[in-house]
């Protein structure tokens, strides 16, 4: 599973659900994440707010 983090505090996951390859958008406030929803493509990012500029990947996951 691969992540990708913004600066403040959007996390987007790339997961499979349903046996559908989905993007999993939630952003960490005060300590707490909430779920801002499930993406089909790239481009669909654009409608949660969420620049790709600013999108950084998570490498932690590479030494699991």
């Amino acid at each position: 599973m691969r992540q990708w983090r913004a600066p403040d505090g959007i996390l987007v996951e790339a997961i499979i659900l349903d046996d559908r390859p989905l993007l999993r958008v939630s952003h960490r406030v005060n300590g707490r994440t909430y779920l801002r929803g499930y993406c089909a493509t790239v481009a669909e990012l654009v409608d949660h707010g969420i620049d790709l500029a600013e999108l950084v990947e998570d490498t932690a996951l590479d030494h699991l």
